[in-house]
C-alpha cells in the first residue's frame, strides 16, 4: 500500500537575465519505520498486522506502507518580459513501514516469515520505484521551460504546476493499477498471506 503527500511548487527566486545553463536535479531520501507484532503462528501474525498495521483509509490497515512526499525548489529567470525556469530541484522523501515480530519464531515459521517479508518489501519498493519515476518525469517535463510575455513569471508558474500535476495524476493511476493487480484474487499479496498461514 502507499500513501502520498505532495508539497506545493515553491518559486524561491526570481533572477534577472538568462545567464548560465539550466540545471535541475532530483534528490531522494529514504527512511524505514516499523511497528511491532506478536504471534506464534502465521495466522496469529496476520491477525496482529490487521490490528496494528499502518492505517490505510478510515477503517482499514495495511501490512506495510510506502509514504512519499515531493517538494520543489524552483528558480526563475526573467529577461525582456520572458520567463525561463532556471533551476528545478525536487526532493522526494520516501518512508517504508514494515511489521517487526517481537516473539521468537519456530524455525519453519521463521523461514516462512522471511519469504513473506521479502515479497512485502518487493511490493513496497515497487511503489517507491513508481514514485521515483514520477518525480524524474515531472522534472524532465519542466526543464528548460520558457514563456514569452510573462513578467513576474505567473504564466510559467501556472504552466509548471499544470504539467507536474498531470504527471502526478498519471503516475497515481499506475500506483492504483499496481495495487489492484497485487491485491486482487490470486494476486501476489494473497499468495504471500496463504504461504504465511501454512
Amino acid at each position: 500500500m502507499r500513501s502520498i503527500a505532495w508539497a506545493g511548487i515553491l518559486a524561491v527566486a526570481l533572477c534577472a537575465g538568462f545567464a548560465g545553463a539550466a540545471s535541475a536535479g532530483v534528490k531522494i531520501t529514504v527512511k524505514k519505520a516499523s511497528y511491532e507484532i506478536n504471534g506464534k503462528t502465521g495466522e496469529a501474525l496476520i491477525e496482529a498486522m490487521d490490528r496494528r498495521g499502518p492505517k490505510h483509509g478510515f477503517l482499514t490497515r495495511a501490512i506495510a506502507q510506502t509514504r512519499y512526499s515531493v517538494g520543489w525548489n524552483i528558480t526563475w529567470a526573467e529577461r525582456n518580459g520572458s520567463c525561463r525556469l532556471k533551476k528545478a530541484d525536487a526532493l522526494l522523501s520516501l518512508t517504508y513501514t514494515y511489521p517487526q515480530v517481537r516473539d521468537s519464531l519456530s524455525p519453519q515459521l521463521r523461514k516462512r516469515w522471511a519469504r513473506f517479508m521479502s515479497g512485502v518489501r518487493k511490493h513496497e519498493e515497487t511503489h517507491g520505484t513508481i514514485a521515483r519515476q514520477m518525480v524524474t518525469t515531472a522534472e524532465r517535463s519542466i526543464s528548460g521551460l520558457v514563456v514569452a510575455d510573462d513578467r513576474g513569471c505567473r504564466k510559467a508558474q501556472a504552466m509548471v504546476k499544470k504539467r507536474v500535476n498531470a504527471i502526478y495524476s498519471q503516475y497515481e493511476k499506475r500506483q492504483i493499477l499496481f495495487d489492484k493487480k497485487e491485491h486482487g484474487d490470486g494476486g501476489n499479496v494473497e499468495n504471500l498471506l496463504l504461504f504465511l498461514k501454512k
